[in-house]
């Protein structure tokens, strides 16, 4: 007999198999030794009080035993003789909508301006040894897309817009550990993503899709109104029946593409800030009300948001037991991302805090560039942060509280940032604006949660792609670019999500529009 138990259990409890037996058998009135297997299907934790609870969802097997667990399983056909459809980004927006194409019996043509994996390790080795930045291979380029050495977390809000279980299955059956299928706030791991991105490639090239990397798009083939296929940046051309436009957020290039072929761009809100990196063992005695972690409980997150005037001021992209890594996409520029392994086991815990910046926030220097004074706006923070830096991949730095107190820091702590950091006054090069929003907020997160608001604790800059300052307006209806028939924006970089599973269900989405047009 099979049932279904929804409880809440101690960390030691849920920890202890026998102890959960012996829980479980007295919320169902049975025998334990009637248990012949507890299930998890659904697993959080819920701190917000001193009494720490772990809820879980079980199917309780009682006098029998279970059918042996089945993994997520999916087959894809052969496509390398089907309609072809180009892709523009090997990130989870366009590998997931290359993944779907197959399935609905297209060939997908994947262009990466950046390199595999393993050759991309080397270039970001570089940033961290020789500071020095490949444009088209480094944090945010190259297969798999930023998020493949940014940690690798699957929460999302966006489940409304697409079937989520399914992405986390796909990336189950293409290596993932199985913990993603059950965890509330599953995370993959930056040591276990590439992987899982490898093997995604393998399933697309074995059913006769295409990977072109170091394929660096410079051009679009339109025929009036109706896209052909794009031109790389050697020359070539690589035609299909729609183009899906899966760039990211970085990819600047792109948006000035898109200006000099007379297509339609919108500016939108987006964010920037510093990352702040705090004591593992500072943080985990805040959000789990002084009790030790021990070994029943993981590394805590954290989530903060606050008003300052009618602005945000919020916690971005939180890895516990993570490090900090250099991120920035071209020379000259210095940006700042977190990312954490599958263990978490690192001894810091990192988070971008970051202020809500409108159109009408940008200052009006920046409005002689037009729909770009968001993006130019963006770029310049990161200028000055590089050469706030010494014109290198060192990190300015500040310590929190003497940041939030508008007072210099004569020293530094121990930090995971390894190209190293200097001592800054941050607001001696973060906007004006942007360094009071922040202190407000920061001292507001400090009243609320006791402990946070240390010197223990840095802040280094800066954190300023949190998404684009502009969206590529499509269709409601079709999800095509609106001026442009065939032309897909998708992902981060049209502005339609953000994050690597909301980017994974707009690649769907934009497939399955594809398979409804030209089956």
């Amino acid at each position: 007999m099979k049932r279904e138990l929804n409880i809440a259990v101690s960390p030691v409890e849920a920890g202890e198999p026998d102890k959960l037996k012996s829980v479980v058998s007295q919320a169902l009135k049975v025998d334990r030794e009637r248990i012949y297997e507890m299930i998890i299907v659904r697993h959080s934790i819920d701190a917000r009080n001193s009494r720490i609870r772990i809820n879980l969802s079980l199917e309780i097997y009682i006098d029998e035993r279970p059918d042996p667990q089945k993994r997520p399983n999916f087959e894809y056909p052969f496509v390398g003789n089907k309609k072809p459809v180009v892709i523009v980004g090997a990130g989870p927006a366009g590998l997931f909508a290359a993944l779907h194409l197959i399935e609905l019996g297209f060939k997908p043509i994947l262009l990466e301006r950046g390199k595999q994996v393993s050759e991309r390790k080397k270039d970001i080795a570089a940033i961290h040894g020789e500071h020095l930045i490949n444009p088209d291979s480094n944090y945010g380029y190259g297969e798999g897309g930023a998020g493949t050495f940014s940690d690798g977390k699957l929460y999302t809000r966006s489940k409304k817009r697409g079937d989520v279980r399914k992405i986390l299955e796909v990336l189950n059956f293409h290596g993932a550990q199985d913990e993603i299928l059950i965890e509330a706030h599953p995370h993959i791991g930056t040591n276990v993503l590439p992987k899982v991105i490898g093997s995604i490639r393998e399933t697309i090239e074995r059913s006769g899709g295409e990977y072109h990397f170091n394929s660096r798009v410079t051009d679009l083939i339109l025929d009036w109104d109706r896209i052909k296929g794009v031109v790389l940046q050697n020359g070539d051309r690589v035609e299909g029946i729609a183009v899906v436009l899966a760039t990211g957020h970085s990819a600047r290039d792109i948006y000035y593409l898109l200006q000099r072929k007379e297509i339609e761009l919108e500016a939108k809100t987006f964010a920037l800030g510093v990352r702040a990196e705090h004591p593992q063992e500072l943080i985990d005695k805040i959000q789990y009300h002084g009790t030790a972690r021990g070994k029943y409980l993981p590394p805590a997150a954290y989530t903060m948001v606050e008003q300052v005037g009618d602005r945000g001021v919020y916690s971005f992209c939180m890895c516990p037991g993570g490090v900090i890594v250099p991120a920035a996409t071209a020379p000259g520029e210095l940006v700042v991302n977190g990312m954490s392994p599958s263990h978490r086991g690192g001894k810091f815990a990192n988070s971008g805090i970051v202020t809500e910046i409108r159109v009408e926030d940008i200052p009006a220097e920046f409005k002689r560039f037009g729909i770009f004074a968001g993006l130019e706006f963006q770029q310049q923070v990161e200028k000055n942060c590089f050469l706030a830096a010494g014109e290198s991949q060192l990190a300015p730095a500040q310590r929190l509280a003497d940041f939030a107190a508008n007072r210099r820091s004569p020293s530094l702590p121990d930090t995971s940032y390894r190209p190293g950091i200097v001592p800054s006054d941050m607001g001696s090069w973060l906007p004006g604006f942007v360094t009071s929003r922040l202190r407000e907020g920061l001292n507001k997160m400090g009243r609320k949660s006791h402990g946070y608001l240390t010197n223990e604790a840095i802040l280094l800059g800066a954190e300023t792609r949190t998404s684009s300052p502009l969206r590529i307006p499509r269709s409601n209806e079709t999800l095509e670019q609106l001026q442009i028939k065939g032309l897909f924006p998708c992902g981060e970089g049209a502005g339609y999500a953000g994050g690597i599973v909301s980017s994974a269900v707009d690649g769907e989405r934009v497939a399955e529009m594809i398979g409804q047009m030209f089956k």
